[in-house]
């Protein structure tokens, strides 16, 4: 039987995307799975479907605080979470970064996984700006890019090429349903299968017939 495509869309700003990326990431080779990384701008997605920000309902945004701390330590992702973090996120774009993000997918895929990995280290463990440039690069030189292949990517995240394919992927995430990040679909038995959020894996894993083993799983020998 061929493996499962499941396709992961992400924007950095989204804290819970990071969760559910670094879990993906230890299961890909534990469950008979494709795993693709699909970088979207969750801007657009909360414009087309009306959504909101989990902080405009304070009580919520109160939950949150306490959610991400649990989900964090549960899922071994060093995710910092504190009140002014709302404020910070309502003032970041990430739009730049997703394009400088696509753009390297485009060009550098094997980079793909590192450098995202580097954006939410940097916005969500370390607390510093990911929209300006020098910061970009500043992510890129971490994730182990070189400084040309930076530069190239730099310079393309103004191109309608890169304008194009991030506005094509976030419409794919629109055309599964999806209202937020993250938004994981997993393609079995001939149909896409929506699933919402990081919390929705072990779902995720009785529906395509595998088995969850924990956030943690012990990598196969």
């Amino acid at each position: 039987m061929g493996r499962t495509l499941v396709e992961l869309y992400y924007d950095v700003i989204s804290p819970y995307s990071w969760l559910a990326f670094e879990v993906l990431c230890r299961y890909r080779n534990i469950w008979n799975i494709d795993l693709r990384f699909r970088p979207a701008f969750l801007g657009g997605i909360m414009q087309q479907t009306g959504n909101k920000p989990p902080a405009m309902l304070p009580k919520r945004g109160e939950y949150m605080l306490k959610d991400i701390k649990r989900m964090a330590k549960y899922y071994q992702v060093p995710v910092h979470m504190s009140a002014d973090d709302f404020q910070r996120i309502m003032g970041t774009s990430s739009l730049t970064a997703m394009r400088f993000i696509t753009a390297m997918d485009m060009t550098n895929p094997q980079y793909l996984e590192p450098l995202s990995r580097e954006f939410w280290m940097r916005f969500w463990s370390q607390h510093e700006d990911i929209s300006q440039t020098e910061n970009i690069l500043a992510v890129a030189r971490q994730a182990g890019v070189s400084a040309e292949l930076s530069q190239k990517a730099l310079e393309m995240i103004s191109s309608p090429t890169v304008k194009d394919r991030l506005k094509e992927t976030t419409a794919e995430a629109l055309k599964y349903g999806a209202f937020g990040m993250p938004a994981v679909v997993a393609h079995y038995d001939g149909k896409p299968h929506l699933f919402f959020g990081s919390d929705r894996l072990e779902l995720l894993g009785s529906v395509i017939g595998e088995k969850w083993l924990g956030p943690v799983p012990s990598p196969k020998l």
